[in-house]
This record gives C-alpha cells, sequence and structure tokens, in this order.
C-alpha cells in the first residue's frame, strides 16, 4: 500500500472542536474544527493473549490491542460486543485455544447484524511451514469473507492461501523493543567461544532440527569445540534431546531476552517460515543472523548476517559470519523490525479502511461464494 493511500484514514471520522473556524476536510466538505480528531474505533481481534510464551502471535495480539488502547481506540474479543468496526481474523482453526471466533461466526456475524464491520485477515500460516495438508484450503475458506488481506511475509504471498486479485498489504511482523534490545550485549571479542542460539516456541522438525543436529555434532568435533556453543531455547520434537548443545525450556519477556543479549550470534534453521518472532527477538537483542534462505527468512534477515541452504553449507557460513561478525554488528544496529513500526502499519491500514469503509461494504458479493460459506461453518 503506497503512503500516500495510507494518509487518506487519518481522516475518517474527523470530529471538530467547539468553537472552531468552518472549513473544508480536504474531500470538499465543510467542517468546523481548527483542531481535529478522529474518531476512536473497536477492533474485535480473532485471538485471545494466553499467559506464558504462546509464540508470535501472542506477542502480536498483546502489541497491538495496545497500541489501539494508547490513542483512545476500544478492543474486543467477542462479536456480540457493540459496536464493532472492524473484524481482526487471525486463526481459522476453532480447537485452538487461543481463538475467541472461526470465520463462520464471522460470516454470519457480516451477513447479520455486522453489516458494516470490516474484515481484515491476518495470514501468517501455511502448510508448507509444517508440512500439513488442510492449513492452505482453510486459510482460502477463510479469506471469502475478508475485506483485506494482511500477510506477515511476502513469501505468503504466493501461496494458494487467499483469493489473489482482492486487496491485501504486506505488514512485517515486530518485537517490543522496550524488552528485546541491545542494551548490556557485549559483542564476540574473537578470541572467546562465539555463542550461538536459538529460540522456538514449537517442537516441529520443520522448525530447523536437521542444522540444530548438526550444530549438535560439531561441538563434539576437534575443530570447534573449543570454538563455539550453542544454547536452545524452547520446545523440541517428542523424543528428541541434545547431545552437548545447552537446553533450557521455553521463555519469554525479559527472562528471554536477557538469555539472548548473553549470547554472541542468533541462528534460525526453520524451513518455509511465514516469518516468525524468534530472529526479530534475537537481532532486536544485538545479535547477527545466521538464517536459512527459505521462506520469509530472507526478506527479515537479508542485510544483518549470512545466509544458508541448510546443514551442507551451514559450516561455511558460520566461518563467513565468523570472520564479517564486526561488520554484522554494526548493521545489526539499525534493525527496523520493531513493534511500534508493526503498529504503526496496522493503524494505518485501519484508518484507510475506515476512511472507505462505504464503499468496501457496498461492493461486498458474499453469495459469490456458496460452497465456502458453506464450508466455513464447518468446525476444523
Amino acid at each position: 500500500m503506497k503512503s500516500s493511500e495510507l494518509t487518506k484514514g487519518y481522516r475518517h471520522g474527523l470530529e471538530a472542536d467547539d468553537g472552531a473556524t468552518p472549513r473544508e476536510n480536504g474531500r470538499g466538505q465543510r467542517t468546523t474544527g481548527a483542531l481535529m480528531r478522529r474518531k476512536p474505533v473497536k477492533v474485535a481481534f480473532g485471538q485471545l493473549v494466553l499467559p506464558g510464551p504462546w509464540g508470535g502471535g501472542n506477542q502480536f495480539v498483546t502489541s497491538l490491542a495496545a497500541a489501539l488502547a494508547a490513542r483512545g481506540d476500544s478492543v474486543a474479543y467477542d462479536l456480540a460486543e457493540p459496536g464493532l468496526d472492524i473484524i481482526l481474523m487471525i486463526d481459522p482453526r476453532s480447537r485452538n485455544p487461543a481463538v475467541t471466533f472461526t470465520p463462520g461466526q464471522v460470516q454470519r456475524a457480516v451477513l447479520g447484524r455486522r453489516t458494516d464491520a470490516l474484515v481484515v485477515h491476518r495470514i501468517n500460516e501455511c502448510d508448507q511451514r509444517k508440512g500439513t495438508r488442510t492449513m492452505n484450503l482453510r486459510l482460502r475458506l477463510a479469506n471469502t469473507c475478508a475485506d483485506h488481506t494482511v500477510f506477515i511475509g511476502s513469501w505468503l504471498q504466493g501461496l494458494r492461501v487467499w483469493r489473489r486479485g482482492t486487496p491485501a498489504t504486506v505488514i512485517l511482523n515486530g518485537a517490543d523493543g522496550r524488552i528485546f534490545n541491545a542494551e548490556g550485549q557485549r559483542p564476540w571479542d574473537g578470541v572467546e567461544p562465539l555463542r550461538l542460539v536459538t529460540h522456538h516456541w514449537g517442537g516441529h522438525e520443520y522448525k530447523g532440527f536437521d542444522v540444530y543436529r548438526r550444530i549438535d555434532a560439531m561441538l563434539a568435533e576437534e575443530e570447534w569445540r573449543d570454538r563455539i556453543q550453542f544454547t536452545y531455547i524452547g520446545n523440541l520434537p517428542a523424543g528428541f534431546a541434545f547431545a552437548t548443545a545447552r537446553y533450557m525450556p521455553p521463555r519469554d519477556g525479559p527472562a528471554l531476552a536477557e538469555v539472548l543479549r548473553n549470547r554472541h550470534v542468533y541462528v534460525t534453521a526453520s524451513i518455509n517460515e511465514p516469518a516468525g518472532m524468534h530472529h526479530i527477538e534475537g537481532a532486536l537483542c544485538g545479535l547477527p543472523v545466521l538464517y536459512r534462505d527459505s521462506g520469509a527468512l530472507p526478506e527479515y534477515c537479508a542485510g544483518y548476517g549470512e545466509a544458508f541452504t541448510g546443514p551442507e553449507d551451514f559450516e561455511a557460513a558460520l566461518h563467513a559470519m565468523m570472520k564479517n561478525y564486526l561488520g554484522w554488528t554494526e548493521s545489526i544496529a539499525a534493525y527496523p523490525h520493531t513493534a511500534s513500526r508493526m503498529c504503526r502499519s496496522y493503524l494505518a491500514l485501519f484508518d484507510d479502511l475506515m476512511a472507505r469503509r462505504d464503499a468496501i461494504v457496498g461492493a461486498r458479493r458474499p453469495w459469490r461464494h456458496p460452497l465456502a460459506l458453506a464450508l466455513n461453518q464447518v468446525p476444523w
């Protein structure tokens, strides 16, 4: 979305202060405000915030809900709430304990009592991520009731997870810079062992365990045993245990940030990652990134570390990181993907959509996809 399109949104619902001089508001309409204020909106989130380290979705909801509240907007988690302006779908799976409403419920609401509520669909999943077979279909069906789609990585746009040709925006993830920052992080001095770290909430093999196994084996090899250390934080595949690497249970927030800042390089070997939050947190803590050239990782990590394709070339990337470490520490200091930046993009999008609300609602053709309407009513 062009910046000129986004700025239109800040003209939505402008209200005048009492006693102000009349003027035009940019659309040829007369207003009575020298100082204008935006009309607050109410956004329904399709996901709750669960306690503990529940992954990137949890952090996204926390950050965006706080940003909305900070500017005077309202947040809801129930479609029965009165006065909803925007419905934000996040996960189509009804069996997810954090999900507050399903695509079928959204469709019924929009076709019934919420005819003027705008539906934004945030797509952050795919079958390619974990080798599943139904997620792309679920997302594609859910997308039939969306007025606008948000992708957390450009890579996702090329997959069959949405109705192509419909309005869409890419908004990259961001982590809380108040928690994840480089304050107190001590870069590698080139003499001590290089301390590598990664963390994942999910314990699926596609999180990169082919590479993490290789690193674990390297720790026992003569070439590497005194040169590197590796810490894994998070959940593991069933029955898996590291032989030499240090393992730590899942953690989040300040406790996680403290561990990350005590390391030198972040590693992410995730396969077909839609975006993720783990590498962002590591980068914001001042760690250059060794990243797999897969999924959306290059979009987030290119220019901030060394890329590899798998276990076979990981050592070459590690050698390059050690050689170029000083330069990468200078680059990582400018890593841009913060929660505040992410939230500004969402707020601007919401304002733009609200400015065009009547036209968007008038262009809907909900009965154009009768099969999708029916399948969305089936719990997944």
